[in-house]
């Protein structure tokens, strides 16, 4: 059955989150005859090509990702107010802390008729550090919090990735949602990410993700060192780049452990499928997550995963069976598991292929984006 609701009105952060991440969502919307409007704070004229060549019509707005000035923040509120009533959406759909917080508010105030936010994730002021909570931290998660409880209340529906993140906001922090659900991953192209041979000679580990202290960066490097000066012929690989949030040192880490001939690391690459490929275990010792979408791929591929068993990427394992869970912020902890598949290729492959299973079972964009569209806008 068609729902109503004609215009829908997709509220992101950046271009590069519409276009990898919720291309097929649009495509589907569309092709259920929505007029979808893709909003992203940095378009470029390539980018607004490319939208409108998947159906959809780019609209740029301004938001600050990052910045914690409220009078800015307002500010950028009330123009998106305006946007919002010269469009006329019948929804709208936010994705991201901020987004959701103020366009959901903009939204209220322009008289859209429905609103749905998705979380994917809590961000870092809800990840537990070694050292504990920083003062800044702790500041930006209650403003976090208090945005939430002004936010959600206007929210006709709500998305969480993992049940750790509904817990921590709605059970434990009692903040009201009037509907909402569990996701799980946001879905792969898996036709893009095909099953490939686990490569065993030599054993290559890989990480994907931004070079950030919480990503877990830190302790893979140490893990990678200390395996290598036991076994030379391993390859260590980090696929990504330096964050603009990243300390200084992780940069110099990286740099001696490549001249040390440790880690290989060609940097950000558009290819990470064939990097994925190429390696026979994937690891991601994050310290908190929403539902990684690297560990999706490499397990679609058909990849043996070592991660932490924290919110998030415990979602992604089960311990034993397509990889091992290990605790967060311990080099010792992931060396351990990495000797293991050093000892035994053949559990690399074998794993490889039961995380493979779970993802054509759990992760296709077709089944993740129909349960999606069918709590986003109702019944199809």
């Amino acid at each position: 059955m068609m729902s109503e609701l004609k215009r829908i009105a997709i509220v992101g952060t950046t271009a590069d989150s519409i276009l990898n991440f919720r291309k097929e969502l649009i495509v589907s919307l569309v092709a259920l005859g929505y007029e979808v409007f893709a909003f992203a704070t940095d378009y470029k004229a390539l980018d607004r090509v490319r939208v409108r060549e998947i159906g959809a019509e780019p609209v740029d707005y301004i938001l600050s990702r990052t910045g914690l000035n409220p009078v800015r923040d307002l500010l950028d509120m009330l123009k998106l107010v305006k946007i919002f009533k010269h469009l006329k959406p019948d929804l709208v759909f936010s994705y991201f802390s901020k987004p959701v917080i103020f366009s959901t508010l903009a939204a209220r105030l322009a008289g859209v008729k429905t609103r749905v936010g998705m979380l994917e994730g809590l961000g870092f002021s809800f990840t537990l550090q070694p050292q504990g909570v920083s003062l800044k931290a702790a500041f930006i998660r209650n403003v976090q919090v208090l945005l939430y409880r002004l936010t959600f209340p206007f929210l006709d529906r709500m998305v969480f990735l993992n049940e750790d993140d509904y817990k921590d906001l709605v059970v434990l922090r009692k903040i009201r949602v009037k509907k909402y659900c569990i996701l799980g991953g946001i879905g792969l192209d898996l036709a893009r990410y095909p099953l490939s041979i686990v490569p065993t000679s030599p054993v290559r580990f890989i990480f994907v993700g931004r070079f950030l202290i919480e990503k877990g960066i830190r302790e893979y490097l140490a893990a990678c060192e200390m395996l290598k000066a036991q076994y030379p012929h391993v390859e260590c690989v980090i696929i990504g780049a330096i964050d603009s949030n990243s300390p200084g040192f992780i940069g110099e880490e990286i740099e001696r452990l490549v001249k040390k001939g440790v880690i290989l690391c060609p940097g950000h690459v558009a290819n990470v499928s064939d990097w994925l490929a190429s390696s026979s275990v994937f690891i991601l010792p994050s310290y908190r997550e929403g539902f990684p979408r690297s560990t999706q791929e490499a397990m679609a591929i058909g990849r043996a995963v070592i991660t932490t068993d924290v919110p998030g990427c415990k979602d992604t394992v089960f311990d034993g069976i397509n990889g091992f869970l290990i605790p967060p912020w311990s080099a010792d902890a992931i060396l351990k598991k990495m000797i293991v598949f050093v000892e035994n290729v053949d559990l690399a492959i074998s794993m490889g292929r039961e995380s493979h299973r779970i993802a054509q079972r759990d992760f296709s964009s077709v089944v993740v984006n129909r349960k999606l569209i069918s709590f986003v806008v109702g019944d199809l």
